[in-house]
């Protein structure tokens, strides 16, 4: 703040606290010449939310304290961390390349948000909300897998047990890996296993198996076609509290 802004300033502080106001005129310019010692590099307001008189008028509302300078300094402060709390550095227009160039231009960005002059810089992120949440829906349902069908392709012999349940799901049949193999006893989600076990007892050969074993497939098509029953329900109480006799 310059000496003129500093004496508005002071004059909207005598308004609200008669206790600061100076008539004598020589007193007035040493309290001018002694706030712009200490204020001028505080601006008397941003394009982004600071307003010295405004902070003033906090600190009036506030404390019972006669206002100086110190306060006046101290809400600036706040306000420089909470810009800088609130920005993320952008990506510099300066060469990547040329270090010293890249961190003068983020120097210089996070000085501009620090002073004020410019607005904080938040990343971008998804909203939640009801209205959102069909588009969001069908923007996934448009993209589709997140790997193109040429590399699902390629992947294919190296991932014989995912591509085995695709095609069974593509097909129509029921996932033989939704269940439990009765054959293995792999648990479900897990593919099947060729073991090999000799006559002491002792498992000669543990692979994994490109192909479900037939016994896991109609445990799946017999899990899905299952109807599912009802539990059954109670036989209504008593009055005395016991149940009543089954007729």
């Amino acid at each position: 703040m310059n000496r003129r802004e500093i004496a508005v300033l002071l004059a909207y502080i005598g308004k609200l606290d008669p206790r600061t106001a100076r008539s004598d005129a020589n007193e007035a310019r040493d309290e001018i010449n002694r706030w712009h010692e200490l204020l001028h590099d505080v601006p008397a307001t941003t394009e982004h939310g600071w307003d010295a008189s405004k902070a003033a008028r906090e600190h009036i509302c506030t404390s019972a304290y006669r206002i100086q300078p110190a306060d006046i300094i101290r809400q600036w402060r706040a306000y420089q961390r909470d810009q800088l709390a609130r920005h993320t550095d952008p990506i510099p227009a300066a060469n990547p390349d040329d270090p010293a160039a890249y961190r003068a231009a983020l120097s210089a960005n996070r000085q501009a948000v620090a002073a004020g002059t410019e607005a904080p810089s938040s990343h971008r992120q998804l909203t939640t909300g009801a209205s959102r949440s069909a588009d969001i829906g069908a923007c996934l349902q448009s993209v589709g897998s997140p790997i193109p069908s040429d590399v699902q392709a390629a992947l294919a012999p190296f991932r014989p047990g995912r591509t085995a349940r695709q095609a069974a799901v593509a097909k129509g049949l029921p996932d033989p890996l939704g269940v439990p193999c009765p054959h293995c006893g792999v648990p479900k989600d897990h593919p099947c296993r060729d073991r090999r076990i000799g006559p002491d007892g002792t498992v000669h050969r543990n692979t994994l198996s490109s192909q479900p074993h037939p016994s896991r497939v109609e445990h799946a098509e017999a899990s899905r076609s299952r109807p599912r029953t009802a539990s059954p329900v109670p036989p209504p109480a008593a009055p005395n509290g016991t149940r009543s006799p089954r007729h």
